[in-house]
């Protein structure tokens, strides 16, 4: 079900910070016109962090109505106190949602023993599949193979968003889980060589700003075809990179306002990106024709 390429949704938000309905969904069209294989609401790229309970949960319930079961719609909904989470996972699971991403607990840095225990009590709290997100850049804490060796025998969770940067790690796990469960990549700049691997896709944060190419490289990579794959990857590289020149969303939600698909809106603790690195990303969007130059005026 979640196979291929996922959008990590950004959420759009009015200038006044209130949550802007109508661009979201102009933003779930746009993905759905360009093929994207499934959602994903309400993730770090979605600033769900600064979401209040009632936002999440309307993000999620736009992203259904639009999604009509075209696409299976992976919902976020983690964090580091395990009963909050099974709250909101079964309020998630009530509103129809294909499954739950989980990051692991941040801050309060459980064992693996505890983490292993914390996806089970989600696990039996909902009905849903679980994807689990390791991600310890951002989290303070990996998830190890071992780890995801005995998670994977919990039937209800069913893959991996492994964003650890780690290409061994990925390989270890893929080397320790059943063939069913899904290791996707949460790097884009990693996807084929995880695909290669015998990874399943992408939960990725480009295919914002580039949905139908992004879906295009990983049905190729997942078809064997990696001199096409990788034709692809090296002309969106680029844009890949640029969108971490600072803390994801930034980058990809200023990309998406100079492209006219949103306001440049961040929540607190964001904040705009720095003049450089607008720089920086307005080049990237220039050179791929995401955008165009503005016009110059010739002197009088």
């Amino acid at each position: 079900m979640f196979t291929g390429c996922g959008t990590a949704m950004v959420t759009p938000f009015r200038r006044d910070l209130s949550l802007d309905e109508a661009a979201l969904r102009r933003l779930i069209r746009r993905q759905l016109d360009a093929g994207v294989n499934f959602l994903v609401p309400c993730g770090t790229t979605g600033e769900n962090p600064t979401l209040t309970r009632a936002e999440h949960l309307r993000v999620v319930e736009i992203t259904l109505e639009e999604a009509k079961g075209k696409v299976p719609v992976l919902a976020g909904a983690g964090g580091y106190n395990t009963a909050e989470v099974i709250e909101l996972a079964r309020e998630l699971d009530a509103m129809g949602v294909d499954g739950i991403l989980s990051v692991t607990p941040y801050y309060n840095k459980p064992t693996q023993e505890g983490l292993y225990q914390h996806y089970k009590a989600i696990a039996s709290a909902v009905r849903v599949p679980i994807v689990v997100y390791s991600v310890p850049g951002r989290t303070g804490v990996n998830v190890e193979p071992a780890t995801l060796h005995r998670l994977a025998e919990i039937d209800n969770i069913v893959g991996v968003k492994e964003a650890s940067g780690n290409i061994a790690q990925m390989a270890a796990i893929l080397n320790l889980v059943p063939e069913q469960f899904l290791v996707l990549s949460g790097d884009d700049a990693v996807t084929l060589p995880l695909v290669a691997l015998g990874g399943r896709g992408v939960i990725s944060v480009v295919s914002n700003q580039i949905p139908a190419e992004m879906t295009r490289m990983v049905q190729l990579c997942l078809a064997g075809d990696f001199a096409a794959a990788r034709a692809l990857h090296r002309k969106y590289f680029p844009l890949m990179e640029v969108n971490f020149v600072e803390s994801n969303p930034i980058p990809v939600k200023a990309a998406l306002a100079m492209m006219g698909l949103i306001e440049p809106v961040w929540r607190l603790p964001l904040v705009p990106p720095s003049p450089a690195s607008q720089a920086k990303i307005e080049k990237v969007l220039l050179e791929l024709a995401l955008i165009e130059a503005p016009a110059r005026h010739a002197a009088s």
